[in-house]
């Protein structure tokens, strides 16, 4: 029996995109559909995140035309992640099967007959995994492999190289909306779902046109998110930095002690401001991660809704 695949697309301010985006979507699932891959009442669906251009102009349009094409409609910009996650739980009300990707077509397209082949196989998750970064900046496949390390090392099981580019099926999906947290981070909450996964390796494209909407800031407060949102280690870390400063300070004090003691007291302007500036700094480094997760205990407490959808073509049309 044929699965009914949909393929959920965030987008924000994509009106130069979305053009392209379709025309070679709405050939590939023409092509899975005739080589019986895939149930014919199949969609894409796009969630426009909140955009201020013509980005759902267009979704409506291509709903209008095209029997492949649905959309969603926040009634704000709630983020990537959010707008993500909406339209997952939109769609599972629909699809046997959904793939998640952005709308750029970075995310090679063909890959997804190799997730269809795992879906096959008996896996309830893909990850779409970059072969290589060889057209990445030596600056950003550095900080992506070290951010992906850090990770690692922070206690949070994460696919190397993998974006927001795979495939899960209804019960990931279901799955996956019983985690109620507000700060989401979903590379990271995707595997706590568990079930059989496996990955599918693809080539990342250039992006063929609009602006990437992850400039450095985005990317840093992402990273930063994905850490906090999923790990209590650094919490810990400052907790063993307290003891090793404290350890510290008392041999520093059994060294003056012994100095004094010996009648060889030199005085140590240099020293003390040091000290003062040093433990300063780390006191309120400390203080700003531990902030970090008092406003997300704060966030989490108040439960707000992590996105409200304004419009359901899906709804409309039955």
């Amino acid at each position: 029996m044929l699965e009914k695949l949909y393929i959920v697309i965030p987008c924000y301010n994509e009106e130069e995109m979305l053009p392209i985006t379709a025309k070679a979507l709405l050939e590939k699932m023409q092509d899975l559909v005739s080589e019986e891959k895939i149930h014919p009442d199949s969609k894409v669906m796009f969630v426009d995140d909140g955009s201020k251009d013509k980005t759902w102009e267009i979704i409506t349009k291509l709903y209008g035309a095209i029997p492949y094409f649905t959309g969603v409609k926040l009634s704000r910009n709630k983020g990537h992640q959010n707008a993500l996650l909406a339209g997952m739980n939109t769609a599972v009300k629909y699809a046997d099967i959904i793939i998640s990707m952005d709308a750029d077509l970075q995310d090679d397209i063909n890959a997804i007959d190799g997730f269809l082949e795992k879906r096959a196989q008996g896996c309830e998750i893909v990850y779409g995994v970059r072969s290589s970064r060889d057209k990445d900046t030596q600056f950003k496949r550095g900080t992506a492999r070290g951010y992906y390390k850090l990770l690692s090392k922070m206690g949070v099981e994460i696919t190397y190289d993998h974006a927001d580019y795979r495939l899960m099926s209804k019960k990931a999906v279901l799955a996956l909306a019983q985690f109620k947290e507000v700060n989401l981070f979903l590379r990271g909450l995707v595997p706590m779902v568990g079930f059989k996964s496996d990955t599918v390796k693809y080539v990342r494209n250039e992006r063929q046109a609009g602006e990437s909407k992850y400039p450095l800031k985005k990317m840093i407060s992402f990273a930063i998110e994905g850490i906090t949102s999923l790990s209590i280690k650094p919490i810990r870390f400052i907790t063993f930095l307290g003891f090793f400063i404290f350890f510290v300070s008392i041999i520093m004090l059994i060294r003056f002690l012994i100095t004094w003691a010996i009648g060889n007291t030199v005085p140590g302007w240099s020293t003390i401001v040091i000290s003062i500036w040093a433990i300063g700094g780390l006191q309120l480094l400390s203080i700003g991660v531990i902030g970090e997760y008092i406003g997300k205990i704060y966030l989490e407490a108040k439960a707000r809704p992590k996105y409200i959808i304004e419009t359901n073509l899906e709804e409309e049309g039955e």
